[in-house]
């Protein structure tokens, strides 16, 4: 069993964390219990097939329609006529007609999928060419990629990790790191945000041989940035390796988008391991981890996510080279990006809501209570706008909040339409900030 060092829990967006100290097993089951426990009877009898097995189901779904955290899918179509500030791709790129050219042509070039494991009959050119391609982008010496992000989370700690080995994890980190984490076998430690004191006491007085800090570079709920720096620093003094989450930091951050470990002045470094997503700034499918040769060799033989995977589609992997390609032509893409967010915030800001500091694309904006972040949401949407919500217990500091999210093609008229909006649609724009 894990333990903490800090009662602080993390915060997460609303389909993946928990209220507790996630990386307990306790977690497991705080998503979906109830707020009052309510016994649920053991029932033994067969006289109906089996049909009663699942009622433990309806309890839990009654818990959270009261406390008003059902979850709902919303399809989107392909036409619809929406501000689109809930998604993740910050470049623009997804629907580029050079990026979807690129997914097609790959589609027909090598057919619909991978066909298999990638040590199988799954491992196409391409996945090697982008490979190549990311590495040498992130000034990284290897790459391998992943089916998406969350895989190539789970495999790099269940790779690095296991007995004899100390994780210790930023309280924020976001659910993949935390699922990793407790599937890795490894001692998980979880300390303060941002804490980089607390990470070095953590690191000095282990008793493990082996310790790898793990922390995402820019946070996804509230877009603030890790201290990556000092934590390497620590880590360095310590003895122990420096795993970073740049999903929300690639093509945003470094020079010409290269990342925030690039911009810490990390990339390349022998103790250093990144991993980041293809759908967010590449606009396409997919994770890669990025690092020492020796890191990506004993990934092949040993993370169970690769290893036991479909190799990540044909044409996703186009996608993303091409999209990868756009933004070496197009360097000033990341810079565009952090101003709309800084605009953004600032305006919002402005008009007396309470928003985060962005770091790169990512902002929050804190709501009265989970009922007021679910309806602003809902009035902003009908408005026209899409916006992300975040609501207990996605976020374990008990604070709801609105998530945008800032793309480099928005235009000073898209982000007049999205103050205008959000600031008409809140509960009260001159007291939001309370606590749920």
């Amino acid at each position: 069993m894990s333990h903490s060092v800090s009662a602080e829990a993390a915060r997460r967006a609303c389909d993946t964390a928990v209220v507790v100290n996630r990386h307990s097993p306790e977690a497991d089951h705080a998503v979906t219990a109830s707020p009052h426990p309510t016994t649920e009877p053991v029932r033994t009898d067969r006289s109906d097939h089996g049909a009663w097995v699942f009622d433990w189901l309806d309890v839990r779904s009654g818990a959270r329609t009261r406390a008003g955290l059902r979850r709902r899918l919303v399809p989107r179509s392909a036409g619809a006529e929406v501000l689109d500030l809930a998604g993740n791709d910050y470049l623009g790129l997804s629907r580029d007609p050079r990026v979807v050219a690129a997914a097609a042509e790959a589609a027909r070039r090598w057919g619909a999928g991978a066909t298999g494991s990638r040590l199988v009959t799954g491992n196409i050119t391409a996945h090697t060419e982008l490979e190549g391609e990311l590495a040498e982008f992130c000034g990284m010496q290897s790459a391998l990629i992943f089916s998406s992000g969350y895989l190539a989370n789970l495999g790099v700690l269940g790779a690095l990790g296991g007995p004899g080995t100390l994780l210790v994890a930023d309280a924020y980190n976001h659910a993949s790191l935390v699922d990793g984490a407790r599937l890795s076998r490894s001692a998980a430690l979880s300390v303060p945000h941002r804490d980089v004191t607390a990470m070095a006491t953590a690191l000095r007085d282990r008793r493990h041989k082996r310790a790898v800090v793990v922390t995402d570079s820019v946070f996804s709920v509230d877009g603030d940035l890790a201290p990556l720096g000092g934590i390497s620093a620590a880590c360095r003094e310590h003895g122990a390796a420096l795993l970073i989450d740049d999903a929300h930091g690639l093509g945003v951050l470094g020079s010409g988008g290269r990342g925030a470990a690039e911009a810490a002045g990390l990339a390349g470094r022998p103790d250093v391991v990144i991993t980041a997503t293809l759908s967010k700034s590449l606009g396409a499918q997919g994770g890669v981890v990025l690092g020492p040769q020796r890191v990506i060799d004993h990934l092949v033989d040993t993370a169970r996510t690769f290893v036991f995977d479909t190799g990540l589609a044909p044409a996703s992997v186009g996608a993303a080279a091409a999209a990868l390609a756009v933004l070496r032509a197009e360097p000033g893409l990341a810079g565009t990006v952090v101003r709309r967010a800084e605009t953004l915030a600032g305006r919002l800001r402005a008009a007396g809501l309470a928003v985060s500091e962005p770091a790169g694309a990512v902002l929050s904006i804190r709501a009265p209570s989970a009922a007021d972040a679910l309806s602003w949401a809902a009035r902003c949407r009908t408005a026209g706008v899409a916006v992300g919500c975040f609501r207990p217990p996605s976020v374990p500091d008990h604070v709801s909040r609105l998530r945008l999210t800032v793309r480099a093609d928005l235009t000073e008229e898209d982000l007049d339409r999205a103050v205008r909006v959000v600031v008409a649609s809140a509960p009260n724009p001159t007291t939001t900030g309370g606590r749920t």
